[in-house]
């Protein structure tokens, strides 16, 4: 586990340094594959610049993104079918106990 970490901030740090420069290089002289490279892409942990070249397909449509599972596009479309797969509570008068629950009182001295 520590030794797959270092080789992420070693990773992390290539690219900072060589923003252009294509995943076969990062792979290479970083000693990383570029199955582990694309696995931090998709966790968000790890992203290139447009100029690098290097992107990797939206799981739901296939567009190039540059970091995470999904393009912006489809990110936005699950948020709207997520919003809308709930029914959202009406509000309610309060029924007639509650109401006189909510009376004020006197105390007879």
């Amino acid at each position: 586990m520590k030794k797959l970490e270092n080789k992420f901030i070693i990773t992390k740090n290539y690219i900072r340094e060589n923003p252009n420069a294509k995943i076969n290089d990062v792979a290479k002289n970083c000693k990383v594959s570029i199955p582990q490279i694309k696995k931090w892409i998709r966790e968000e942990r790890l992203a290139f610049s447009q100029e690098s070249g290097i992107g990797i397909k939206c799981d739901n449509c296939g567009k190039m993104i540059r970091t995470g599972r999904f393009c912006t596009e489809c990110k936005t479309k699950m948020i709207n079918k997520l919003d809308n797969a709930y029914e959202k509570p009406k509000p309610t008068a309060p029924h007639k106990k509650e109401k006189e629950k909510e009376k004020m009182r006197f105390l007879d001295k």
